[in-house]
């Protein structure tokens, strides 16, 4: 059983981004005051990661340790409510991860 209510619920997940997150902007920061420059969530790349550098053919995802499965073996087993969903969801994910880290390696 869920903790909060459907509308309470409903505002967390509404709340979550997709870019602009707090990791990605730190992150983004610290490379721009050491003089790298990048490119934000670049659409014409599979995935769209959500820092490119075009110069050095390189994509960095910032992806959230919940949502993308770390440790998921052992995690997954402390999601009480909606098990089917959130554990399609999560692997979903983590697949969708290996699809879209893979096709950058192969074009080079």
């Amino acid at each position: 059983m869920d903790v909060l209510t459907k509308l309470q619920r409903r505002k967390n997940m509404q709340a979550i981004k997709s870019k602009g997150t707090k990791d990605e902007i730190l992150l983004a920061k610290a490379l721009w005051q050491r003089g790298h420059r990048y490119r934000k969530n670049d659409k014409s790349i599979l995935g769209k990661p959500d820092l490119t550098f075009r110069k050095y053919k390189v994509a960095v995802f910032v992806d959230s340790e919940y949502f993308h499965g770390k440790n998921w073996e052992t995690e997954k087993l402390r999601i009480k409510t909606n098990r089917i969903f959130w554990w399609a969801k999560t692997e979903g994910n983590m697949q969708q991860d290996l699809r879209v880290n893979e096709q950058p390696i192969n074009k080079g």
